[in-house]
């Protein structure tokens, strides 16, 4: 029997979703964006198998400022570093110009699922459960003088971590350094 698939691969089903997102993202929302526009079968269990696999499909993991893994977050490797470093501020902003995208999309795909998912979204967004156009919800809270000001204070950590990680080795940029355990020093 010839199990041959003519769907894309989890990795290529997982790009797709990121490529609209465009920014890291958690898994849920990842599969979440995949099964409310386009065809496949991406899961969470394939994603999270994919993920362990290491840098197959294309993916890699979100760092954080000290370059370690942002436990759920998932990039797409190809992204530079700055994109794939997140800080608070910068998260909450990626978060509504994804929000954005995600709601212009859904305006020229329109379904059910896209509708549920914008729902879900909606939720993110000040004001957003509310409002009659979800991208400009998201569009005004990005203009926020409380995010725009977290944002710049963020900006010279968020350089630093880019800077630290252009000298890491291919394989810790994509994935992070290794956590160290916490050691107990004299008492």
């Amino acid at each position: 029997m010839n199990h041959l698939s003519t769907l894309p691969t989890t990795g290529e089903q997982a790009r797709h979703a990121l490529l609209l997102l465009g920014v890291p993202a958690g898994a849920r929302l990842v599969v979440d964006v995949h099964m409310a526009f386009f065809d496949g079968d991406l899961s969470m269990a394939g994603l999270a198998q994919l993920m362990r696999g290491g840098a197959a499909g294309g993916l890699c993991a979100a760092l954080g400022l000290e370059l370690s893994v942002v436990p759920g977050l998932v990039a797409l490797a190809t992204w530079p570093l700055d994109r794939r470093i997140v800080t608070p501020a910068q998260r909450r902003a990626d978060e509504l110009a994804m929000i954005v995208r995600v709601a212009e999309f859904a305006a020229m795909r329109p379904g059910q699922a896209a509708a549920r998912l914008l729902r879900e979204l909606a939720h993110r967004v000040p004001d957003g459960a509310e409002a009659v156009d979800l991208a400009d919800a998201a569009r005004a809270a990005l203009t926020s003088p409380q995010l725009i000001a977290s944002i710049a204070a963020e900006a010279e950590l968020r350089a630093e971590a880019v800077s630290r990680a252009a000298r890491l080795d291919p394989r810790q940029q994509l994935f992070g350094l290794p956590s160290v355990p916490h050691q107990r020093g004299p008492e």
